[in-house]
């Protein structure tokens, strides 16, 4: 199924390997909150670490305007990882240039470099050639390990590549395998789940999985949208006008499961008076917020029957508790599932490590947007530009 080298098919043994990684991690008050993606990153880590290599980290975190900002500095993480990875850990406050490159050539096996953000130089989220090449020159060999970045063709995950021999991480190859999988050739009954605010960024996912899937439950602010393209009117609730008419398109396809009924509230506001509507007009002045009761039990009991399960995009505002039990029942009901189930990153990964159940998932991925574009059938570029197998 995955068709790329990784680290077990190159020899490292005394090299220093710049290794992408994806440690765009949550911050507050100069702290991570969530070590979620850095935990994700140790067993690639310490298998090139095993093996002999010295270590030279890049990541970008946030999105700092292509100029230095230390409320994005991955010094945090740095921190963080050499409490992980019991590893000898430097972090140097640059990308490349003068310091980068004598942290890299004083650098011996075992040990570990971390650069600073890779969003602190313009050139990265163009791919620059330039920057590419400065940062390949502290390295011998690349690993790209980084999947929740793989849909970007940027200087540290394709231009690199150009320059260096260029490997998958132990993270990449897993989440290429689950997702690929889950689309190539699934363990039947499918069942597609599909929520989030906008349907603009899923419609291509939404075509794709209607010929893969056996059903898709739809939920979260998209699901407004479809009820729009019905004629049904939807109050105050939030939809997207310029997807109305892609949405119709879609209507009346059997496998698509639109929610049985809604969560209203007069405000956006969990203070806010509310209440569960079936299906049908809103009145101005309330908006949807979540799905009801019906409709977790409906989407569970086809969740229960499935062979594989994804999940990408929460239900409702599951930020805000009187609005999440949409989402927090299907992650329930995802958990007790015999399915192979895959949840997509982002906020859908958020709700099952909230709701305490990620144990009891197959596979969550680390990247949302990647995997909505495995999910849409795309080869992500980060991937193209890794070594065939032979």
């Amino acid at each position: 199924m995955f068709n790329k080298k990784t680290i077990r098919d190159i020899d490292v043994n005394g090299k220093r390997v710049l290794v992408r990684v994806d440690f765009n991690v949550p911050l507050k008050d100069g702290r991570v909150t969530d070590d979620t993606r850095i935990r994700a990153a140790l067993p690639t880590l310490k298998a090139l670490l095993d093996a002999g290599a010295a270590l030279i980290l890049c990541s970008h975190l946030g999105r700092p305007k292509g100029q230095p900002d230390p409320a994005y500095s991955l010094e945090p993480a740095a921190d963080l990882l050499a409490n992980r990875l019991k590893a000898t850990n430097t972090f140097v406050p640059d990308l490349v240039g003068p310091k980068a490159q004598a942290a890299a050539a004083a650098l011996q096996p075992g040990r570990v470099l971390v650069l600073e953000n890779t969003r602190f130089h313009p050139g990265e989220t163009k791919n620059d050639p330039e920057l590419s090449k400065q940062l390949a020159a502290l390295a011998e060999v690349f690993v790209n390990d980084a999947f929740g970045s793989a849909h970007r063709a940027h200087a540290s995950t394709v231009g690199v590549a150009a320059h260096l021999p260029a490997v998958a991480g132990l993270l990449m190859e897993k989440e290429i395998q689950y997702l690929g999988q889950a689309v190539a050739k699934p363990k039947r009954p499918f069942v597609a789940i599909l929520g989030g605010a906008k349907i603009s960024d899923k419609i291509g996912v939404i075509r794709n999985l209607l010929v893969k899937a056996d059903s898709i439950l739809i939920g979260g602010g998209m699901a407004n949208t479809f009820f729009k393209a019905q004629g049904l009117p939807i109050g105050d609730s939030l939809f997207e006008p310029d997807a109305v008419e892609s949405a119709r398109t879609l209507l009346g396809n059997p496998k698509l499961h639109l929610p049985l009924d809604v969560v209203v509230a007069s405000a956006f506001d969990n203070e806010a008076e509310f209440r569960t509507l079936a299906t049908g007009p809103v009145q101005q002045g309330w908006r949807i917020l979540d799905i009801g009761p019906e409709t977790v039990r409906n989407f569970g009991r086809m969740v229960q029957a499935a062979g594989t399960v994804v999940w990408n995009g929460p239900m409702g505002v599951f930020e805000m508790s009187n609005y999440a039990n949409g989402t927090l029942g299907l992650a329930q009901a995802v958990a007790a599932s015999p399915a192979i189930t895959i949840v997509g990153g982002g906020d859908s990964a958020a709700a099952i490590q909230q709701s305490g159940l990620a144990d009891k998932i197959t596979h969550i991925s680390t990247g949302g947007g990647a995997s909505l574009e495995m999910l849409e059938g795309l080869e992500l570029p980060g991937v193209a530009a890794l070594l065939d197998k032979v």
